[in-house]
């Protein structure tokens, strides 16, 4: 059995691992910041109940947490892509793609459009170790944000393949995007298309505030600092809820 030191340290290196702060953690599990200091210190017992939620939280069974060895769940030693390369071309054929396939729903404004776009990258990261689209996001107050958005899309209404609308959805702003063209498939695989297949299926109903709400659950959103670029190599640590890995054969 692991001592109550050896413990602490342990949960401390989880916390490390999924870039929680003391605070962070302290509310997801419903403990005060200073007991979270004590716990790790060894100075705090912990109950079945606080076991289980921080299990749960780092996604390892409490077998695991009170097994006494180092080597629970070490980070991937994996080739960082903290900047991917945008494939800017790609990522125009994806957005034309996502708007032929559900554009046309009332839900489905700017801010939904941008939790599909986050979900395609990092879903196939995940599934493939390897970028899609390359677009960078960053976290903002409504999730994660695709960093050059406004550019390209620009750049494809004075190539007539955008139309931008402003119109309102249950008394509120919303921007549509209107597709003038077809998705070049050719710019996309089989593979890819599945994927992006996968996330509207399951994800394209909801409102605005739902896939907010959603997104901002999900490791790489929850763990990055406001304002900042989400790292895509987070997607290893998902919760088994978002792991696309863990989702039924369709």
């Amino acid at each position: 059995m692991i001592t109550q030191k050896k413990l602490g340290q342990k949960i401390k290196k989880l916390r490390e691992e999924f870039d929680l702060s003391q605070e962070s953690f302290a509310s997801k599990i419903n403990l005060p910041r200073p007991a979270i200091s004590q716990i790790e210190s060894g100075q705090r017992k912990l109950d079945s109940l606080e076991l289980s939620k921080i299990a749960n939280l780092f996604d390892v069974s409490i077998d695991e947490l009170l097994m006494d060895t180092s080597k629970i769940r070490q980070k991937p030693k994996r080739k960082k892509v903290n900047v991917p390369k945008l494939d800017k071309e790609k990522f125009k054929q994806v957005l034309l793609y996502i708007l032929e396939k559900c554009g046309a729903k009332p839900n489905v404004g700017e801010t939904v459009l941008y939790k599909l776009l986050y979900f395609c990258d990092f879903d196939f990261y995940e599934l493939f170790e390897k970028p899609f689209t390359g677009m960078s996001y960053r976290k903002i107050n409504y999730g994660p944000a695709p960093c050059n958005f406004n550019e390209i899309v620009r750049e494809m209404i004075n190539d007539g393949q955008l139309k931008r609308i402003s119109t309102e959805y249950y008394g509120n702003p919303q921007k549509k995007y209107i597709p003038l063209v077809d998705a070049d498939l050719k710019e996309i695989s089989a593979e890819e298309k599945e994927v992006i297949d996968k996330v509207i299926n399951r994800l394209s109903d909801m409102t605005a505030s739902a896939i907010t709400e959603y997104a901002h659950q999900d490791i790489p959103c929850e763990t990055t600092p406001d304002k900042e670029i989400i790292d895509y190599e987070l997607v290893f640590y998902r919760k088994p809820a978002y792991s696309v890995r863990n989702y039924p054969e369709e």
